[in-house]
C-alpha cells in the first residue's frame, strides 16, 4: 500500500516524535506495539484515521508479517537502556532487528530504517553497544540500503537521563560522577531525532547511510550534572566515583533491575554495570558519518529545552523565581 509506514516501538519516547513527524509529512502510519491498549493516545498525533495501532511482538514472526502487510516502509525503534526480566539486549537489539528485517523483506517493504546508537561496536565489552552493532549487521544482511540512525543520549520531556538524575536529586544529598565525570556526551533533542527518522524514510540520498546524531555541543558528565542542578535549583554534592567503585554500584543496579523484573515495578537505580562500561568511552559524533545538518535539520540546544520540563523538579515548579534558586554544586 502506497504511503503506509509501519513503526515498531512507535509509542515510546522517540517513537511518538517520529510518528508525529511522519503524520505531518502525510504518511499513513501503523504503530506496532506489544500492548495496543496502552498506545491509544498515539492516534492524536495525526488526522482522523491516519494512524492505526496494531499488536506485534518482534519475537513473533506472524505478528511482524501482519504489521508489515501492505507497508512500503518500516521503522524499527525497539530497544532498551537496561535489562529487566525477559527484556534483554540480545533478544531485543540483536535478534529483534533481524526478525523485523526478515519479515519486511518477505512482505516486500522497500525502505527500512533501524534505530541504533553512537558507540555501536561488535567488539565492545558493553552488551548494549555490542547488540546494537549486531542489530545493524542483521538489518544490512537483508537491506544493504537500510538507513541506520545512531543518536547520542536523547533528551526531552520523557527522557531517562535528565529525569532520572533530577529525581535522584530530590532525595539524595549527592549525585555520582561515574569515573570522575569526565566522559563526554553530545545530547540530541528528541524532536530532532524524530525529524531525522521521518526524513530517512523518504530521502533517496539516505539509502544505505549511517547517520550519527548529536546536539550542537558536547559536555562532560560533570557539566551536565552542574547544568541540571542549576536548572532545578538544588545544592547537591557531585561525588567522583572511581571506575572500580562504579562497577560495584552498577552491579547493585543490575540486582535492582532483576528484582524489578520479578515484582513488575521500577526501582530507582543511578547506573547499571553495562552503563558503566559505556561511560568509559565518549559518546559523541565521530565525524565519519553524516549527521543532522546533512538531513537539513538545525540541532536544538540543550539550554533551550531543559527548562521546559525540568521545572517540575524545582521548589515552586514552573512558578519558581530564577533568582530564588539555591544552586551550588560542591
Amino acid at each position: 500500500m502506497q504511503n503506509l509506514v509501519t513503526v515498531f516501538g512507535g509509542s515510546g519516547f522517540i517513537g511518538a516524535q517520529a510518528v508525529r513527524q511522519l503524520a505531518k509529512a502525510g504518511w499513513r502510519i501503523r504503530v506496532a506495539v506489544r500492548n495496543p491498549a496502552k498506545a491509544y493516545a498515539m492516534r492524536l498525533h495525526g488526522d482522523v484515521g491516519q494512524i492505526d495501532i496494531v499488536q506485534a511482538n518482534i519475537r513473533n514472526e506472524p505478528s511482524l508479517r501482519r504489521a508489515l502487510d501492505g507497508a512500503s516502509a518500516a521503522v524499527n525503534l525497539v530497544g532498551i537502556l537496561r535489562e529487566t526480566g525477559r527484556q534483554g539486549f540480545q533478544a531485543l537489539q540483536a535478534m529483534g532487528p533481524h526478525n523485523v528485517a526478515a519479515a519486511a523483506r518477505a512482505e516486500g517493504v522497500s525502505r527500512l530504517v533501524q534505530m541504533s546508537a553512537i558507540g555501536a561496536d561488535a567488539n565492545s565489552p558493553s552488551k548494549y553497544a555490542k547488540t546494537k552493532a549486531e542489530g545493524e549487521a542483521a538489518v544490512r544482511q537483508f537491506y544493504p540500503e537500510a538507513v541506520i540512525i545512531r543518536p547520542s543520549i536523547v533528551f526531552g520531556p520523557e527522557d531517562e537521563f535528565f529525569n532520572r538524575f533530577a529525581a535522584m536529586a530530590q532525595i539524595s544529598p549527592f549525585l555520582p560522577l561515574i569515573g570522575g565525570g569526565q566522559s563526554r556526551l553530545q545530547p540530541v533533542f528528541v524532536g530532532d531525532v524524530g525529524k531525522a527518522l521521518a526524513h530517512a524514510v523518504v530521502a533517496p540520498e539516505a539509502a544505505g547511510q549511517t547517520y550519527e546524531l548529536g546536539g550542537p555541543a558536547a559536555f562532560t558528565f560533570r557539566q551536565l550534572m552542574e547544568m541540571l542542578l542549576a536548572e532545578i535549583g538544588k545544592r547537591r554534592i557531585l561525588a567522583p566515583i572511581p571506575w572500580p567503585v562504579a562497577s560495584l554500584l552498577g552491579s547493585a543496579g543490575d540486582a535492582a533491575n532483576t528484582l524489578a523484573g520479578f515484582i513488575g515495578a521500577s526501582l530507582p537505580t543511578p547506573v547499571t554495570a553495562d552503563q558503566v562500561l559505556l561511560l568509559k568511552i565518549d559518546n559523541v559524533v565521530s565525524g565519519a558519518h553524516p549527521g543532522l545538518t546533512d538531513l537539513g535539520i538545525t540541532p536544538t540546544t540543550l539550554e533551550a529545552v531543559l527548562p521546559s520540563y525540568l521545572y517540575r523538579y524545582r521548589k515552586g515548579g514552573q512558578y519558581a523565581d530564577q533568582e530564588d534558586r539555591e544552586f551550588a554544586a560542591i
